[in-house]
């Protein structure tokens, strides 16, 4: 049986830490990697200490070994999920009943509008990327299946973000100028929740991420009515003008609707929305 991608994707942004319990090592370490993948990240050992209930050495011992394996990595003093995690992850996501059944939905996009088309699933405070269609020809994005960007600044973390709950969202941005990537960067956490509700169902990223690069995306919910992740467009600046982004914009919204609402039904012929046209 495939795994749930919605399964996995909670498992991944846990609500609580849950009851407390005695706690061996196979628990401490899972425990520990629950906090890593927490919003907020990279954090500190103390505020993993905090949020596990383990003793500093501890955390420490576990984070050195974890570091030496590629599931942590340390960043300035701090620690977050490594890229060996994120590589197994993507990899068992990848083989999730909801991405087999969704390919076709992306390479049919990716056919219509001729740019990269990308599908995102949230990961804490960062979208981590899952599948991938690209053009036969052409610019190749940098943007890479396994690789992770932030929320704030993406066009797929602003989708993620638009349908996550106010809790969520303010956990995630807190109340700090938030790093650049670009000049372009909105940095203020209250221009980016204002950038996150769009009445027209879709999000526009400006190179805020990557300089000459624009990108539009729309959320997918789960049967549930939750957000676990969205599916995005990626050109260079004069690919997707303005004239591009008001055609593409609604296509895109359109075809994560038809995903969510096929996933609503518990679908498992996603395949045959497809040939929707708008």
């Amino acid at each position: 049986m495939r795994v749930k991608l919605s399964d996995m994707v909670k498992a991944v942004n846990p609500q609580s830490s849950g009851p407390e319990r005695a706690k061996g090592p196979v628990d401490k370490a899972l425990d520990l990697l629950g906090a890593l993948v927490r919003p907020g990240g990279p954090h500190r050992l103390a505020d993993i200490a905090r949020q596990t209930g383990l003793t500093k050495p501890t955390v420490h011992r576990l984070l050195q070994t974890m570091a030496e394996t590629g599931f942590a990595a340390a960043e300035g003093g701090a620690y977050r999920v490594g890229p060996r995690l994120l590589a197994m992850a993507a990899a068992a996501l990848a083989d999730s009943e909801e991405i087999q059944c969704v390919r076709p939905v992306l390479a049919d996009l990716q056919s219509r509008t001729g740019q990269t088309v990308l599908f995102a699933v949230r990961q804490g405070a960062e979208a981590l990327y899952v599948e991938k269609v690209e053009p036969a020809h052409g610019y190749r994005m940098t943007s890479r299946v396994g690789g992770e960007v932030p929320l704030y600044c993406t066009a797929v973390g602003r989708a993620i973000l638009s349908a996550l709950p106010d809790d969520d969202v303010a956990e995630i941005l807190g109340g700090e100028p938030l790093p650049a990537r670009t000049p372009r960067t909105l940095t203020d956490p209250a221009a980016i929740r204002e950038a996150s509700a769009s009445a027209s169902g879709y999000f526009v990223e400006d190179e805020e991420y990557e300089l000459d690069v624009r990108s539009i995306a729309a959320p997918v919910l789960d049967r549930d009515g939750q957000v676990f992740g969205a599916i995005g467009l990626s050109g260079l600046t004069f690919t997707l003008d303005d004239a591009s982004i008001e055609v593409f914009g609604p296509i895109v919204r359109a075809t994560t609707g038809r995903v969510s609402a096929a996933l609503a039904e518990n679908s498992p012929g996603l395949g045959v929305i497809k040939g929707g046209r708008d």
